[in-house]
């Protein structure tokens, strides 16, 4: 299993609209993704390491999919109409990874 992760790095003074990122795009991914997307969850950056300091990031979503090719299939075709909707949510850049899951538990 991999795990795509998007991520937003903290900016002071960007604008992140998590309520759009949670109900409204992450569900467009997941719905054009179909299957492939086996599931999916969304974090809000609170803080950092030291109290009171700022996230690392603002907001992410991690994508779980059986394989890299799972997802690029399922990704690709609809990924300018993914990423054509970012300025809907936030003027930041994300910043993505894609990682094999070693350890993990579903939900479920």
């Amino acid at each position: 299993m991999i795990k795509v992760s998007v991520m937003y790095p903290f900016q002071a003074g960007a604008r992140f609209d998590h309520d759009y990122y949670a109900n409204r795009h992450m569900p467009m991914v997941a719905q054009k993704m179909g299957d492939a997307c086996l599931y999916y969850t969304v974090d809000k950056g609170i803080a950092g390491g030291l109290p009171g300091s700022d996230p690392a990031f603002v907001g992410m979503c991690h994508i779980f999919c059986a394989s890299v090719d799972s997802f690029s299939a399922s990704f690709g075709p609809h990924a300018q109409e993914i990423l054509g909707d970012i300025p809907n949510y936030t003027d930041l850049e994300p910043v993505m990874q894609i990682s094999e899951v070693v350890v993990g538990h579903p939900p479920g």
